[in-house]
Order: structure tokens, then C-alpha cells, then sequence
């Protein structure tokens, strides 16, 4: 991922908030089928190994599965908010008209090479994890032991997971640090009167004391 310098994100918290806060990631290889793509949940165990674990499964029937288990390197992207920025919401506008058109965003990418697993007793562990992450919050949570066990049985043998230790992390918080903070922060408010929430949500994410270099 290309990171100028004023975007590079490398707090480890940070990056595996956002990790967290991506409910559906985007598992990129390439084998001898040539390049798969797979959006799949993911589970993050941040104290597993330098950078942290990610863990989730595959289909059996969707063959990106075999590329990582013979050893091909897995890109593993976590997109946040991101928004279209209006050259109209910088106060330079008024002043020279030098500006244009710019797409701000967050995300954050994870490289490494995955042990696949077919074990019925993880697997299990695992969906049952992934089920009460998501369920949480929930009036009436759904697990996954409520489902009768002959059909979980079968489930379980039509999946195939993976643990993927985290070799490479980068982040990208493209949030506008190039501008001034006047054009800063007339990004924060065009974003924050958005009838979208994707921008309403971006916007809250450029904070107010967030340090911003004049443009060169």
C-alpha cells in the first residue's frame, strides 16, 4: 500500500482497533489459479506473535483455501471510513483556487502466511467465537450450540479455517495531514453536515486536535 509519511499509521493499538472495528475484511492470494479475493469475518488475537493472529474459515468448496495451505503469502485488507473530499470545503478555494478534488480514508493491511486446520474441535471453537462476537449486543444472542448437532456435524466439515500470524502491518490515515488546518478543519465540518453517514462518520474520526503540516 503506498503510505506517504503524513499518513502512515503505526501505533499497534490503533491498527488493531481498526482491525476490530472492520466487521468484514477482504483475504487476498495468489496461487496457481492466479489471484482469489474472499471477504470473510475475521477474529484478531492481538497477543499472539509480533503483530498479532487473525483467524477465520474458508468454504471447503472455495479453492483460495489450498493456495494457503501449500504456503502463498495472504493480504488481509481492512477498510474504515472513508469519503469523497470537496475542494469547496478548503478556505484556500476562496483564496487561490489551487485545489482539487481528494478521496480521505482509513485502512489497514496484514500480510503473512496462514496454517490452514480441518479439525473438527477447533473449527467448532472458532465459529462459536466468531457467532457470540457478533451476536453480542443482542436482546437474545444466538449460539451456536443451539443448532442441533448433526447439522452443526455437517457444517463443520463444509468449512476449513486458518490461522494467520500477522508478518507485515501497515495503516494508512489519509485524513487530510498534508492540508493546513484551516482546510482541516472546513473538511470536518463539510463531512460532518453530510446527510451520509459514511461521512458523518469520517468526519468524527479527523479530530479537532489532530496535527496537520502546512502544505510545502
Amino acid at each position: 500500500m503506498y503510505t506517504p509519511a503524513a499518513f502512515r499509521q503505526d501505533d499497534l493499538g490503533e491498527l488493531h482497533r481498526q482491525i476490530l472495528a472492520c466487521r468484514l475484511a477482504t483475504v487476498v492470494s495468489q496461487g496457481p489459479s492466479g489471484l482469489q479475493a474472499s471477504h470473510l469475518p475475521l477474529l484478531l488475537e492481538p497477543g499472539e506473535g509480533q503483530f498479532g493472529t487473525l483467524y477465520g474459515h474458508f468454504a471447503r468448496t472455495n479453492p483460495q483455501w489450498r493456495d494457503l495451505a501449500e504456503g502463498a503469502e495472504a493480504l488481509v485488507i481492512f477498510q474504515g471510513p472513508e469519503a469523497y473530499i470537496s475542494p469547496s470545503w478548503y478556505p484556500a478555494k476562496a483564496e487561490h483556487g489551487k485545489v482539487v478534488p481528494t478521496w480521505n480514508y482509513i485502512a489497514v493491511h496484514a500480510q503473512g502466511r496462514a496454517e490452514v486446520f480441518e479439525d473438527g474441535k477447533r473449527l467448532l471453537q472458532l465459529v462459536s467465537r466468531l457467532s457470540d462476537h457478533h451476536e453480542a449486543g443482542r436482546a437474545q444472542p444466538w449460539a451456536v450450540n443451539e443448532a442441533p448437532r448433526e447439522y452443526l456435524d455437517a457444517m463443520l466439515r463444509a468449512i476449513v479455517g486458518f490461522a494467520l500470524p500477522i508478518e507485515h502491518l501497515q495503516g494508512k490515515w489519509k485524513l487530510g495531514q498534508n492540508r493546513s488546518a484551516a482546510d482541516q478543519a472546513g473538511v470536518r465540518a463539510g463531512l460532518a453536515a453530510s446527510l451520509d453517514p459514511r461521512d458523518r462518520e469520517l468526519a468524527a474520526r479527523i479530530s479537532a486536535d489532530h496535527s496537520a503540516e502546512a502544505a510545502p
